[in-house]
């Protein structure tokens, strides 16, 4: 009982010292000239409705989709069917980057408002390299290119090319998916997704341990792949990597499609 007795004084001096805290300010707020005060609140009103609408502003979702991957691996084509649903026979490897912002063709009868997306179809030539650089940021959704039909020929080539996009700062920072897209499938001689995926991470293993051999000084990468002592696997990654299949010339791409709409909403 003398405890709770001693509880209920000091509770009574807390309450008394809010009050007389609390009956300070008042007594000071009425000393302000009234126009100062109005000032004083229209200030903090408009500098609240500013950082409002910065946030409002970061929190609006990109709507750029990255296509990107090794030369021959059929981004341009795959960008043509996104658009318009043409394979455009006869297309080469590009040398310059594709982009437009458009409604899906799959979407283009589809009534209601529905949101256009803007794709960046980057070439993987190694001197546009800066131009991914400086596209990657503005990504909600990164779609890297695998030619399934010449998968084995340049598989450490790609994994070289996926392991700085896995380790890019701003892939990781802002934990932007990446669609690992097996293209070319109509074809008999394609290796499947779940191969693909399996020889990649192997490759993306033996690249982290000989990267990470190399001194700090001469390390591009911003940051490192997987869990130290564990076998590299995409589930490790902190961004979302996922893989799937497509062919660019039948115009099978459905599961592209899925994903840039799971991450560019309508």
């Amino acid at each position: 009982m003398e405890g709770m007795e001693q509880w209920k004084v000091q509770v009574e001096n807390w309450s008394s010292q809010l009050r007389e805290l609390l009956h300070q300010f008042l007594q000071h707020v009425h000393q302000i000239p009234p126009a100062q005060l109005y000032a004083a609140i229209a200030v903090l009103s408009l500098t609240t409705l500013f950082l409002l609408s910065i946030r409002l502003f970061r929190r609006k979702k990109s709507n750029t989709i990255v296509l990107t991957g090794q030369g021959g691996s059929g981004k341009t084509v795959l960008f043509y069917q996104l658009r318009d649903g043409s394979s455009h026979l006869g297309t080469v490897t590009s040398m310059e980057p594709n982009e437009g912002t458009f409604i899906l063709h799959s979407e283009a009868s589809k009534k209601g408002k529905i949101r256009p997306v803007h794709v960046i179809d980057v070439p993987g030539h190694s001197r546009l390299m800066p131009k991914l650089d400086e596209v990657l940021p503005l990504a909600a959704g990164l779609v890297f290119v695998v030619d399934a039909l010449d998968f084995l020929r340049n598989c450490r080539a790609a994994s070289e090319y996926l392991y700085d996009i896995l380790t890019n700062a701003s892939v990781v920072k802002k934990k932007i998916p990446v669609l690992i897209l097996c293209n070319k499938t109509d074809k008999v001689s394609a290796h499947t997704k779940e191969f693909i995926r399996k020889q990649l991470e192997k490759e993306l293993d033996k690249l982290r341990a000989s990267r990470s051999a190399i001194s700090a000084a001469d390390i591009a990468n911003d940051f490192t792949l997987g869990i130290p002592g564990e076998a590299f696997a995409f589930t490790q990654c902190q961004n979302r990597v996922t893989v799937a299949e497509a062919s660019g010339l039948t115009g099978e791409i459905a599961q592209v499609e899925e994903f840039i709409r799971e991450h560019v909403k309508p």
